[in-house]
Protein backbone atom coordinates (compact mmCIF):
# COMPACT_ATOMS: atom_id res chain seq x y z
CA UNK A 1 0.00 0.00 0.00
CA UNK A 2 1.55 3.27 -1.03
CA UNK A 3 1.65 6.31 1.19
CA UNK A 4 -0.41 9.40 0.58
CA UNK A 5 1.44 12.38 -0.78
CA UNK A 6 0.41 15.43 1.27
CA UNK A 7 -1.68 17.58 -1.10
CA UNK A 8 -1.30 21.29 -1.24
CA UNK A 9 -4.15 23.52 -0.15
CA UNK A 10 -5.24 25.79 -3.02
CA UNK A 11 -5.79 29.43 -2.25
CA UNK A 12 -9.21 29.98 -0.80
CA UNK A 13 -9.68 26.38 0.32
CA UNK A 14 -11.45 26.14 3.59
CA UNK A 15 -8.82 25.04 6.14
CA UNK A 16 -11.30 23.63 8.67
CA UNK A 17 -13.83 20.99 7.63
CA UNK A 18 -17.51 21.60 8.27
CA UNK A 19 -17.74 18.64 10.62
CA UNK A 20 -14.40 18.47 12.43
CA UNK A 21 -16.03 16.52 15.25
CA UNK A 22 -17.07 13.85 12.77
CA UNK A 23 -13.54 13.73 11.34
CA UNK A 24 -12.17 13.22 14.86
CA UNK A 25 -14.69 10.38 15.35
CA UNK A 26 -13.52 8.73 12.11
CA UNK A 27 -9.88 9.06 13.17
CA UNK A 28 -10.56 7.73 16.67
CA UNK A 29 -12.46 4.75 15.24
CA UNK A 30 -9.52 3.88 12.99
CA UNK A 31 -7.11 4.38 15.89
CA UNK A 32 -8.95 1.63 17.82
CA UNK A 33 -6.66 -0.65 15.86
CA UNK A 34 -3.75 1.08 17.60
CA UNK A 35 -5.47 0.60 20.96
CA UNK A 36 -5.76 -3.14 20.26
CA UNK A 37 -2.15 -3.15 19.04
CA UNK A 38 -1.03 -1.86 22.44
CA UNK A 39 -3.52 -3.94 24.42
CA UNK A 40 -2.78 -7.27 22.77
CA UNK A 41 0.97 -6.67 22.79
CA UNK A 42 1.17 -6.17 26.54
CA UNK A 43 -1.81 -8.05 28.06
CA UNK A 44 0.31 -11.23 28.12
CA UNK A 45 2.36 -9.57 30.90
CA UNK A 46 -0.29 -10.59 33.41
CA UNK A 47 -0.43 -14.23 32.35
CA UNK A 48 3.24 -15.22 32.07
CA UNK A 49 3.70 -16.80 35.50
CA UNK A 50 0.28 -18.46 35.42
CA UNK A 51 1.04 -20.04 32.04
CA UNK A 52 4.38 -21.27 33.40
CA UNK A 53 2.59 -22.93 36.33
CA UNK A 54 -0.42 -24.25 34.39
CA UNK A 55 1.66 -26.01 31.73
CA UNK A 56 4.83 -26.61 33.79
CA UNK A 57 6.98 -25.09 31.08
CA UNK A 58 10.58 -23.93 31.48
CA UNK A 59 11.90 -20.44 30.73
CA UNK A 60 12.99 -21.24 27.18
CA UNK A 61 9.65 -22.78 26.19
CA UNK A 62 7.71 -20.03 27.93
CA UNK A 63 9.70 -17.39 26.04
CA UNK A 64 8.77 -18.95 22.71
CA UNK A 65 5.06 -18.84 23.55
CA UNK A 66 5.36 -15.17 24.51
CA UNK A 67 7.53 -14.22 21.53
CA UNK A 68 5.73 -16.24 18.87
CA UNK A 69 3.12 -13.52 18.47
CA UNK A 70 5.86 -11.40 16.88
CA UNK A 71 6.04 -13.84 13.96
CA UNK A 72 2.37 -13.10 13.35
CA UNK A 73 3.10 -9.37 13.64
CA UNK A 74 5.66 -9.59 10.84
CA UNK A 75 3.21 -11.54 8.63
CA UNK A 76 0.39 -9.08 9.25
CA UNK A 77 2.55 -6.03 8.63
CA UNK A 78 3.99 -7.50 5.43
CA UNK A 79 0.62 -8.41 3.91
CA UNK A 80 -1.78 -5.70 5.12
CA UNK A 81 -0.81 -3.09 2.54
CA UNK A 82 -1.30 -5.28 -0.49
CA UNK A 83 -4.57 -6.68 0.83
CA UNK A 84 -5.80 -3.13 1.50
CA UNK A 85 -4.98 -2.08 -2.05
CA UNK A 86 -7.15 -4.93 -3.33
CA UNK A 87 -10.17 -4.96 -1.02
CA UNK A 88 -10.01 -1.62 0.76
CA UNK A 89 -8.84 -0.19 4.06
CA UNK A 90 -12.12 -0.80 5.91
CA UNK A 91 -12.21 -4.49 4.99
CA UNK A 92 -8.68 -4.93 6.36
CA UNK A 93 -9.79 -3.29 9.63
CA UNK A 94 -12.68 -5.75 9.81
CA UNK A 95 -10.37 -8.71 9.15
CA UNK A 96 -8.03 -7.47 11.90
CA UNK A 97 -10.98 -7.04 14.30
CA UNK A 98 -12.12 -10.61 13.58
CA UNK A 99 -8.60 -11.96 14.18
CA UNK A 100 -8.31 -10.01 17.45
CA UNK A 101 -11.66 -11.47 18.57
CA UNK A 102 -10.83 -15.07 17.65
CA UNK A 103 -7.38 -14.74 19.23
CA UNK A 104 -8.86 -13.42 22.48
CA UNK A 105 -11.38 -16.26 22.77
CA UNK A 106 -8.85 -18.93 21.79
CA UNK A 107 -6.18 -17.59 24.15
CA UNK A 108 -8.68 -17.60 27.03
CA UNK A 109 -9.79 -21.17 26.36
CA UNK A 110 -6.69 -23.08 25.19
CA UNK A 111 -6.56 -26.87 25.20
CA UNK A 112 -2.79 -26.96 25.57
CA UNK A 113 0.33 -24.87 25.18
CA UNK A 114 0.53 -25.48 21.40
CA UNK A 115 -2.86 -23.98 20.62
CA UNK A 116 -2.25 -21.04 22.98
CA UNK A 117 0.79 -20.34 20.81
CA UNK A 118 -1.37 -20.63 17.68
CA UNK A 119 -3.94 -18.13 19.00
CA UNK A 120 -1.10 -15.75 19.84
CA UNK A 121 0.17 -15.95 16.27
CA UNK A 122 -3.33 -14.99 15.05
CA UNK A 123 -3.35 -12.06 17.45
CA UNK A 124 0.08 -11.09 16.17
CA UNK A 125 -1.18 -11.04 12.57
CA UNK A 126 -3.95 -8.69 13.71
CA UNK A 127 -1.39 -6.45 15.46
CA UNK A 128 0.73 -6.31 12.31
CA UNK A 129 -2.29 -5.40 10.19
CA UNK A 130 -3.39 -2.72 12.65
CA UNK A 131 0.12 -1.26 12.73
CA UNK A 132 -0.06 -0.63 8.98
CA UNK A 133 -3.69 0.09 8.18
CA UNK A 134 -4.42 2.59 10.97
CA UNK A 135 -1.78 5.22 10.09
CA UNK A 136 -2.37 4.75 6.35
CA UNK A 137 -6.14 5.21 6.61
CA UNK A 138 -5.84 8.23 8.91
CA UNK A 139 -3.37 9.89 6.54
CA UNK A 140 -5.75 9.34 3.63
CA UNK A 141 -8.90 10.72 5.27
CA UNK A 142 -7.45 13.51 7.44
CA UNK A 143 -7.84 17.07 6.11
CA UNK A 144 -4.37 18.39 5.17
CA UNK A 145 -4.42 21.13 7.83
CA UNK A 146 -5.04 18.53 10.56
CA UNK A 147 -3.06 15.54 9.29
CA UNK A 148 -0.20 15.80 11.77
CA UNK A 149 -2.40 16.10 14.85
CA UNK A 150 -4.87 13.45 13.72
CA UNK A 151 -2.00 11.14 12.77
CA UNK A 152 -0.80 11.22 16.39
CA UNK A 153 -4.02 9.46 17.43
CA UNK A 154 -2.49 6.09 16.45
CA UNK A 155 0.52 6.38 18.76
CA UNK A 156 -1.64 7.78 21.56
CA UNK A 157 -4.05 4.86 21.15
CA UNK A 158 -1.20 2.33 21.36
CA UNK A 159 0.14 3.64 24.68
CA UNK A 160 -3.38 3.96 26.09
CA UNK A 161 -4.04 0.34 25.06
CA UNK A 162 -0.92 -0.75 26.94
CA UNK A 163 -2.05 1.13 30.06
CA UNK A 164 -5.62 -0.20 29.95
CA UNK A 165 -4.41 -3.78 29.55
CA UNK A 166 -2.32 -3.46 32.72
CA UNK A 167 -5.18 -1.82 34.62
CA UNK A 168 -7.57 -4.62 33.58
CA UNK A 169 -5.00 -7.27 34.57
CA UNK A 170 -4.55 -5.64 37.97
CA UNK A 171 -8.33 -5.45 38.51
CA UNK A 172 -8.85 -9.11 37.58
CA UNK A 173 -5.99 -10.19 39.83
CA UNK A 174 -7.56 -8.37 42.78
CA UNK A 175 -10.91 -10.05 42.06
CA UNK A 176 -9.05 -13.37 42.23
CA UNK A 177 -7.53 -12.46 45.62
CA UNK A 178 -4.06 -11.90 44.17
CA UNK A 179 -3.81 -15.37 42.58
CA UNK A 180 -3.13 -15.40 38.82
CA UNK A 181 -4.58 -18.91 38.72
CA UNK A 182 -7.44 -18.12 41.05
CA UNK A 183 -10.89 -19.18 39.85
CA UNK A 184 -13.42 -16.63 38.58
CA UNK A 185 -16.69 -17.99 37.14
CA UNK A 186 -15.04 -21.30 36.24
CA UNK A 187 -11.92 -19.87 34.57
CA UNK A 188 -8.51 -18.98 35.98
CA UNK A 189 -7.73 -15.28 36.36
CA UNK A 190 -5.12 -15.28 33.58
CA UNK A 191 -7.71 -16.67 31.15
CA UNK A 192 -9.98 -13.72 31.87
CA UNK A 193 -7.06 -11.36 31.34
CA UNK A 194 -6.51 -12.68 27.83
CA UNK A 195 -10.23 -13.02 27.06
CA UNK A 196 -11.35 -9.52 28.01
CA UNK A 197 -9.81 -8.24 24.76
CA UNK A 198 -12.97 -9.51 23.04
CA UNK A 199 -14.71 -6.30 24.16
CA UNK A 200 -12.46 -3.72 22.40
CA UNK A 201 -12.04 -6.11 19.44
CA UNK A 202 -15.81 -6.25 18.87
CA UNK A 203 -16.04 -2.47 19.32
CA UNK A 204 -13.32 -2.00 16.68
CA UNK A 205 -15.24 -4.20 14.29
CA UNK A 206 -18.52 -2.34 14.88
CA UNK A 207 -16.88 1.06 14.47
CA UNK A 208 -15.38 -0.01 11.15
CA UNK A 209 -18.94 -0.20 9.76
CA UNK A 210 -19.58 3.40 10.83
CA UNK A 211 -16.70 5.09 9.00
CA UNK A 212 -16.23 5.73 5.26
CA UNK A 213 -13.76 4.06 2.93
CA UNK A 214 -10.61 5.98 2.08
CA UNK A 215 -11.18 8.37 -0.87
CA UNK A 216 -7.81 7.32 -2.24
CA UNK A 217 -8.88 3.68 -2.45
CA UNK A 218 -12.25 4.63 -3.93
CA UNK A 219 -10.52 6.60 -6.67
CA UNK A 220 -8.12 3.71 -7.33
CA UNK A 221 -11.08 1.39 -8.05
CA UNK A 222 -12.99 3.91 -10.15
CA UNK A 223 -15.59 5.00 -7.56
CA UNK A 224 -14.95 8.70 -8.08
CA UNK A 225 -18.42 9.92 -7.11
CA UNK A 226 -18.27 8.05 -3.81
CA UNK A 227 -14.77 9.45 -3.22
CA UNK A 228 -16.15 12.98 -3.70
CA UNK A 229 -18.83 12.29 -1.09
CA UNK A 230 -16.21 11.21 1.42
CA UNK A 231 -13.96 14.20 0.61
CA UNK A 232 -16.90 16.57 1.14
CA UNK A 233 -17.64 14.79 4.42
CA UNK A 234 -14.11 15.11 5.83
CA UNK A 235 -12.79 18.30 4.19
CA UNK A 236 -15.94 20.43 3.98
CA UNK A 237 -18.49 21.39 1.36
CA UNK A 238 -16.47 24.41 0.21
CA UNK A 239 -13.65 22.24 -1.17
CA UNK A 240 -13.30 22.02 -4.97
CA UNK A 241 -13.97 18.30 -5.19
CA UNK A 242 -12.96 17.94 -8.84
CA UNK A 243 -9.65 19.61 -8.05
CA UNK A 244 -9.07 17.33 -5.04
CA UNK A 245 -9.80 14.21 -7.08
CA UNK A 246 -7.40 15.42 -9.77
CA UNK A 247 -4.76 16.06 -7.07
CA UNK A 248 -5.07 12.53 -5.69
CA UNK A 249 -5.01 10.97 -9.16
CA UNK A 250 -1.92 13.00 -10.08
CA UNK A 251 -0.16 11.99 -6.83
CA UNK A 252 -0.96 8.33 -7.49
CA UNK A 253 0.40 8.56 -11.05
CA UNK A 254 3.64 10.16 -9.89
CA UNK A 255 4.34 7.69 -7.09
CA UNK A 256 7.23 5.33 -7.52
CA UNK A 257 6.49 1.90 -6.09
CA UNK A 258 9.86 1.08 -4.61
CA UNK A 259 11.17 -2.48 -4.60
CA UNK A 260 13.80 -4.34 -2.63
CA UNK A 261 16.42 -3.96 -5.36
CA UNK A 262 16.13 -0.15 -5.10
CA UNK A 263 17.71 -0.49 -1.65
CA UNK A 264 20.85 -2.23 -2.86
CA UNK A 265 24.12 -0.43 -3.42
CA UNK A 266 27.47 0.24 -1.80
CA UNK A 267 29.92 -2.18 -0.24
CA UNK A 268 27.63 -3.42 2.53
CA UNK A 269 24.72 -4.59 0.39
CA UNK A 270 22.13 -2.00 1.32
CA UNK A 271 22.52 1.71 0.72
CA UNK A 272 24.05 3.49 3.75
CA UNK A 273 20.80 5.31 4.57
CA UNK A 274 18.98 1.95 4.74
CA UNK A 275 21.53 0.66 7.26
CA UNK A 276 20.94 3.79 9.36
CA UNK A 277 17.21 3.03 9.37
CA UNK A 278 17.88 -0.58 10.35
CA UNK A 279 20.22 0.62 13.11
CA UNK A 280 17.60 2.95 14.55
CA UNK A 281 15.01 0.16 14.54
CA UNK A 282 17.33 -2.37 16.17
CA UNK A 283 18.65 -0.04 18.88
CA UNK A 284 15.06 0.88 19.75
CA UNK A 285 14.46 -2.75 20.73
CA UNK A 286 17.87 -3.88 22.06
CA UNK A 287 17.65 -1.54 25.07
CA UNK A 288 15.05 -4.03 26.36
CA UNK A 289 11.95 -1.84 26.31
CA UNK A 290 9.57 -4.71 25.67
CA UNK A 291 10.79 -6.52 28.77
CA UNK A 292 8.95 -3.73 30.62
CA UNK A 293 5.73 -4.47 28.74
CA UNK A 294 5.87 -8.27 28.40
CA UNK A 295 7.63 -9.41 31.58
CA UNK A 296 7.49 -6.67 34.22
CA UNK A 297 5.07 -8.57 36.47
CA UNK A 298 7.33 -11.63 36.32
CA UNK A 299 10.40 -9.46 36.90
CA UNK A 300 9.04 -7.84 40.06
CA UNK A 301 7.77 -11.15 41.43
CA UNK A 302 11.24 -12.65 40.87
CA UNK A 303 12.70 -10.11 43.31
CA UNK A 304 10.11 -10.67 46.04
CA UNK A 305 7.27 -8.25 45.22
CA UNK A 306 3.82 -9.80 45.65
CA UNK A 307 1.67 -10.35 42.52
CA UNK A 308 -0.84 -7.58 43.25
CA UNK A 309 1.90 -4.96 43.73
CA UNK A 310 3.82 -6.22 40.70
CA UNK A 311 0.70 -5.83 38.53
CA UNK A 312 0.16 -2.34 39.92
CA UNK A 313 3.73 -1.34 39.06
CA UNK A 314 3.16 -2.63 35.52
CA UNK A 315 0.20 -0.27 35.33
CA UNK A 316 2.12 2.72 36.71
CA UNK A 317 4.95 2.21 34.19
CA UNK A 318 2.36 2.19 31.39
CA UNK A 319 1.05 5.56 32.68
CA UNK A 320 4.63 6.86 32.61
CA UNK A 321 4.78 5.59 29.02
CA UNK A 322 1.78 7.77 28.13
CA UNK A 323 3.31 10.83 29.82
CA UNK A 324 6.61 10.33 27.97
CA UNK A 325 4.81 9.93 24.64
CA UNK A 326 2.96 13.22 25.17
CA UNK A 327 6.26 14.95 26.01
CA UNK A 328 7.78 13.61 22.79
CA UNK A 329 4.80 14.77 20.72
CA UNK A 330 5.16 18.27 22.19
CA UNK A 331 8.92 18.62 21.70
CA UNK A 332 9.78 16.56 18.60
CA UNK A 333 9.13 19.54 16.30
CA UNK A 334 10.50 22.12 18.75
CA UNK A 335 13.93 20.82 19.70
CA UNK A 336 14.41 18.25 16.94
CA UNK A 337 14.65 14.50 16.58
CA UNK A 338 18.40 14.06 17.23
CA UNK A 339 18.49 15.99 20.54
CA UNK A 340 15.50 14.00 21.83
CA UNK A 341 17.15 10.72 20.81
CA UNK A 342 20.40 11.67 22.58
CA UNK A 343 18.58 12.79 25.73
CA UNK A 344 16.67 9.53 25.74
CA UNK A 345 19.78 7.40 25.20
CA UNK A 346 21.60 9.06 28.09
CA UNK A 347 18.59 8.80 30.40
CA UNK A 348 17.99 5.15 29.49
CA UNK A 349 21.65 4.25 30.01
CA UNK A 350 21.69 5.73 33.53
CA UNK A 351 18.34 4.12 34.42
CA UNK A 352 19.36 0.70 33.13
CA UNK A 353 22.71 0.90 34.92
CA UNK A 354 20.90 1.63 38.18
CA UNK A 355 18.61 -1.35 37.62
CA UNK A 356 21.65 -3.56 36.94
CA UNK A 357 23.27 -2.31 40.17
CA UNK A 358 20.10 -2.92 42.18
CA UNK A 359 19.52 -6.42 40.80
CA UNK A 360 23.13 -7.36 41.60
CA UNK A 361 22.05 -7.37 45.26
CA UNK A 362 19.38 -10.01 44.68
CA UNK A 363 19.58 -12.90 47.12
CA UNK A 364 17.18 -15.72 46.32
CA UNK A 365 13.89 -14.03 45.48
CA UNK A 366 14.42 -10.80 47.41
CA UNK A 367 16.12 -7.42 47.13
CA UNK A 368 17.26 -5.27 50.04
CA UNK A 369 14.84 -2.40 50.65
CA UNK A 370 17.16 0.33 49.33
CA UNK A 371 18.01 -1.56 46.16
CA UNK A 372 14.36 -2.47 45.64
CA UNK A 373 13.38 1.22 45.80
CA UNK A 374 16.16 2.16 43.36
CA UNK A 375 15.06 -0.61 40.96
CA UNK A 376 11.45 0.60 40.96
CA UNK A 377 12.37 4.25 40.40
CA UNK A 378 14.91 3.35 37.71
CA UNK A 379 12.40 1.11 35.90
CA UNK A 380 9.91 3.97 35.70
CA UNK A 381 12.67 6.39 34.69
CA UNK A 382 13.78 4.03 31.90
CA UNK A 383 10.28 3.85 30.43
CA UNK A 384 9.92 7.64 30.68
CA UNK A 385 13.19 8.34 28.83
CA UNK A 386 12.35 5.74 26.18
CA UNK A 387 8.85 7.10 25.60
CA UNK A 388 9.91 10.74 25.32
CA UNK A 389 12.60 9.85 22.80
CA UNK A 390 13.14 6.59 20.93
CA UNK A 391 9.55 5.42 21.29
CA UNK A 392 8.34 8.26 19.04
CA UNK A 393 11.46 9.64 17.38
CA UNK A 394 12.40 6.42 15.58
CA UNK A 395 9.05 6.32 13.78
CA UNK A 396 9.39 10.01 12.88
CA UNK A 397 12.90 9.41 11.52
CA UNK A 398 11.79 6.38 9.50
CA UNK A 399 8.96 8.36 7.95
CA UNK A 400 11.22 11.27 6.98
CA UNK A 401 14.81 10.14 6.41
CA UNK A 402 14.55 8.08 3.23
CA UNK A 403 14.52 9.53 -0.30
CA UNK A 404 11.10 9.40 -2.00
CA UNK A 405 12.26 6.75 -4.46
CA UNK A 406 12.96 4.13 -1.77
CA UNK A 407 10.81 5.28 1.16
CA UNK A 408 8.17 2.53 1.13
CA UNK A 409 10.61 -0.36 0.63
CA UNK A 410 13.14 1.04 3.12
CA UNK A 411 10.43 1.46 5.73
CA UNK A 412 9.43 -2.16 5.21
CA UNK A 413 12.99 -3.41 5.75
CA UNK A 414 13.47 -1.23 8.84
CA UNK A 415 10.16 -2.40 10.31
CA UNK A 416 11.12 -6.02 9.66
CA UNK A 417 14.42 -5.47 11.47
CA UNK A 418 12.48 -4.02 14.38
CA UNK A 419 10.21 -7.08 14.67
CA UNK A 420 13.26 -9.40 14.54
CA UNK A 421 15.05 -7.44 17.28
CA UNK A 422 11.84 -7.37 19.32
CA UNK A 423 11.59 -11.16 18.98
CA UNK A 424 15.25 -11.60 20.00
CA UNK A 425 14.79 -9.61 23.22
CA UNK A 426 11.43 -11.18 24.04
CA UNK A 427 12.59 -14.74 23.43
CA UNK A 428 15.88 -14.36 25.31
CA UNK A 429 14.84 -12.52 28.48
CA UNK A 430 13.51 -15.46 30.57
CA UNK A 431 16.65 -17.54 30.00
CA UNK A 432 18.97 -14.55 30.45
CA UNK A 433 17.27 -13.55 33.70
CA UNK A 434 17.61 -17.12 34.99
CA UNK A 435 21.32 -16.87 34.17
CA UNK A 436 21.97 -13.44 35.71
CA UNK A 437 19.33 -10.72 36.05
CA UNK A 438 21.87 -7.98 36.75
CA UNK A 439 24.03 -9.11 33.82
CA UNK A 440 21.00 -8.96 31.53
CA UNK A 441 20.48 -5.30 32.42
CA UNK A 442 24.18 -4.61 31.89
CA UNK A 443 23.69 -5.84 28.30
CA UNK A 444 20.73 -3.47 27.81
CA UNK A 445 22.81 -0.64 29.33
CA UNK A 446 25.60 -1.27 26.81
CA UNK A 447 23.15 -1.02 23.90
CA UNK A 448 21.76 2.25 25.30
CA UNK A 449 25.30 3.64 25.51
CA UNK A 450 26.18 2.46 22.00
CA UNK A 451 23.13 4.24 20.61
CA UNK A 452 24.71 7.60 21.51
CA UNK A 453 27.73 7.45 19.14
CA UNK A 454 25.48 5.81 16.53
CA UNK A 455 23.15 8.83 16.52
CA UNK A 456 26.04 11.33 16.63
CA UNK A 457 27.91 9.75 13.72
CA UNK A 458 25.22 8.39 11.39
CA UNK A 459 21.84 10.04 12.03
CA UNK A 460 21.08 13.38 10.42
CA UNK A 461 18.48 15.80 11.73
CA UNK A 462 15.28 15.83 9.65
CA UNK A 463 13.44 18.58 11.51
CA UNK A 464 12.13 21.29 9.20
CA UNK A 465 13.21 19.55 5.99
CA UNK A 466 10.81 18.73 3.17
CA UNK A 467 10.61 15.06 2.24
CA UNK A 468 11.94 15.98 -1.20
CA UNK A 469 15.20 17.16 0.41
CA UNK A 470 16.08 13.72 1.75
CA UNK A 471 18.83 12.09 -0.22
Amino acid sequence: MTSTAPPTIPEGRKAQPDHLGHVIFITAAAAMGGFLFGYDSSVINGAVEAIRGRYEVGSAGLAQVIAIALIGCAIGAATAGRIADRIGRIRVMQIAAALFTVSAVGSALPFALWDLAMWRVLGGIAIGMASVIGPAYIAEVAPPAYRGRLGSFQQAAIVIGIAVSQLVNWGILNLADGDQRGKLAGLEAWQWMLGVMVVPALLYGLLSFAIPESPRFLISVGKTDKAKEVLAEVEGQAVDLDHRVAEIKDAMRREHKSSFKDLLGGKAGFLPIVWVGIGLSVFQQLVGINVAFYYSSTLWQSVGINPSSSFFYSFTTSIINIIGTVIAMIFVDKIGRRPLALIGSAGMAVSLALEAWAFASKTGDTLPTAQGTVALIAAHSFVLFFALSWGVVVWVFLGEMFPNKIRAAALGVAACAQWIANWAITASFPSLSDWNLSGTYVIYTVFALLSIPFVLKFVKETKGKALEEMG
